[in-house]
């Protein structure tokens, strides 16, 4: 019995924990909004200058900021899941290009699916 009240308590614990997280997380205004993500990242070609190889650390770092502020945003529509799961795939693509890791580039393209983001969110 002792054992499932220090569970009980550490699983309590826990929720509050990750409930005041989330509050907090809620409360931070994204840098960048959706539209002004999509302008600078897709509509002005940083995000095809970048997964074709063309880009300055600069733009690498830039893009990446933009992606991170599209994932702490949310959707107009659709299942917020999805939206983090596509959301959370540019980020970490364009974090693999900003860092360098080798073939990054082709899964920053796959990732930046306009269709299919679009199609569940827009």
């Amino acid at each position: 019995d002792m054992k499932k009240l220090v569970v009980a308590l550490s699983l309590f614990a826990f929720c509050g924990t990750l409930a005041t997280v989330v509050l907090a997380a809620d409360e931070a205004k994204p840098k960048h909004t959706i539209k002004q993500v999509m302008k600078v990242a897709m509509k002005d070609g940083l995000c095809k200058k970048v997964a074709g190889g063309k880009a300055s650390q600069e733009d690498k770092n830039k893009l990446l900021d933009a992606f991170v502020s599209l994932l702490e945003n949310k959707p107009k529509k659709g299942d917020a899941a999805s939206w983090n799961a596509k959301a959370g795939a540019l980020v970490i693509a364009a974090a693999k290009v900003a860092t360098g890791r080798k073939g990054a580039e082709a899964e920053l393209k796959k990732a930046a699916s306009c269709g299919a983001c679009h199609k569940a969110h827009k």
